[in-house]
């Protein structure tokens, strides 16, 4: 300061260094300020490139020492050969064999005399009286038949073509009966007897439940009115639905078990006897029907019951963990080992998959051992092995700069700005 002092500057030539160094210090910041921003918009090009770059690398062949495999939790596996089975679980319903149900309709006009059989639930057998009923065309259908035979039995058969239209006449009267679901017995009674009956009785046609009773004494019937539904229960139907991608796996003639939640610890074996032709849009299932037989008639209709389809998905196949593949949505890949320890990605065909276990079609061959766990973290460093590998996989680790790396980092400028101001403070204390 004091040399300053003895040897001013005059102002014109002093305002001119004043002028030039404000200039130089704003055009320094420019030029800093300029090349910061230059830097960064050069630093993120250079990141969209490389993020670019990164996306279109193919993976590529890796070796991991064994320190590494230890650290990603690496665990190898070999590609058998076996048959894998699976079980199928659904829930369905138990309902009554249509087969075996029936419906007692009247096929004529009249009125309930009688219930024989009055209430729901009943147990009936084939032929049982079911209730008696009154028709006035069933009582003139019972004396057409009488005439007729009275008829037929004065003819005698010598008379040709008298005889044969009596005959006629009387087997006509027998099928008009039958038609209305008269029994042979029935029939057989009153031409014996020679007796119109004022009602007729209709009987069950099959032995079952009474599943439904629907009229009451003294009711008139119109025909084609059910009377009744009877159903036998001794075989009975359970229907579920299967996934979409299972109904491959269930087909006609295959065995299936059940449980019911009301018998806990009882199976009882079915028979797949239909698969339905078409599947559910909504829940996109398929209804399958298991016939089951019922003898004890403990399975009633209504109950709900848990089926399981053991299923065989798929002989003498190559196999391997679930957990070894790397479904990336475009293609699948497994990561196999060669003899050097080189880990490649190779594409494979899925095929069908029992529990944690799925079969491979195409891509690998028995015996080969590939990476059966962590293969994300290996397919990561694959895919990043041009780049130099994944971050925290060298284990050199990263050293921290010393001294003369700091140094060599410094612009000249800086140290001569230093050199300046320690200058300065030594003049200062002079």
């Amino acid at each position: 300061m004091r040399r300053f002092r003895n040897h001013p500057l005059p102002f014109p030539a002093g305002l001119v260094l004043a002028s030039a160094l404000l200039v130089a210090c704003g055009d320094g910041d420019a030029s800093r300020a300029g090349g910061a921003t230059g830097a960064a918009d050069r630093s993120a090009t250079a990141a969209g490139e490389g993020l670019d770059a990164a996306e279109a690398l193919e993976r590529q062949a890796v070796h991991l020492s064994a320190e590494q495999e230890r650290a990603l939790g690496v665990v190898y596996v070999t590609v058998t050969r076996e048959t894998l089975t699976r079980s199928i679980r659904t829930v369905g319903r138990i309902e009554a064999a249509e087969p075996n149900v029936a419906d007692v309709t009247p096929k004529i006009d009249g009125f309930i005399e009688q219930l024989l059989v009055a209430t729901t639930g009943e147990t009936v057998r084939r032929g049982q009286p079911l209730l008696t009923l009154y028709s006035p065309e069933l009582v003139a259908a019972q004396e057409e038949l009488l005439t007729a035979r009275r008829l037929a039995a004065g003819i005698d058969s010598t008379a040709g073509e008298s005889w044969r239209a009596a005959r006629a006449m009387l087997e006509a009267s027998r099928r008009r009966l039958a038609y209305w679901d008269i029994t042979p017995e029935q029939i057989d009674r009153l031409e014996s007897t020679g007796e119109v009956s004022k009602t007729l009785t209709l009987v069950a046609p099959v032995s079952g439940i009474v599943l439904e009773k629907d009229v009451w004494e003294g009711q008139r019937v119109m025909p084609g009115m059910r009377l009744y539904r009877i159903a036998d229960l001794t075989e009975v139907w359970v229907e579920g639905e299967v996934f979409e991608r299972d109904i491959q796996f269930v087909k006609e003639g295959a065995q299936a078990h059940m449980e019911v939640a009301a018998y806990p610890g009882e199976h009882r074996m079915g028979t797949v006897s239909f698969v339905y032709p078409t599947v559910d849009v909504q829940s996109r299932t398929n209804r399958v029907r298991v016939t089951v037989p019922n003898h004890d008639l403990r399975l009633k209709p209504g109950m709900f019951a848990t089926i399981f389809f053991d299923v065989q998905v798929a002989e003498d196949a190559l196999t391997v963990p679930m957990e070894a593949v790397v479904v990336t949505g475009e293609r699948n890949l497994v990561f196999s080992r060669d003899e050097d320890g080189m880990l490649e990605a190779r594409e494979v065909v899925l095929g069908a998959r029992a529990g944690e276990r799925i079969t491979i079609l195409s891509g690998l061959s028995e015996g080969e051992r590939i990476v059966g766990s962590a293969n994300f973290l290996v397919d990561a460093e694959s895919r990043l092995g041009g780049a130099g590998g994944m971050p925290g996989m060298q284990h050199g680790g990263m050293s921290m700069p010393g001294p003369e790396s700091a140094d060599a980092g410094r612009r000249p400028s800086d140290t001569t700005e230093q050199a300046e101001r320690q200058d300065g403070v030594e003049h200062e204390h002079d």
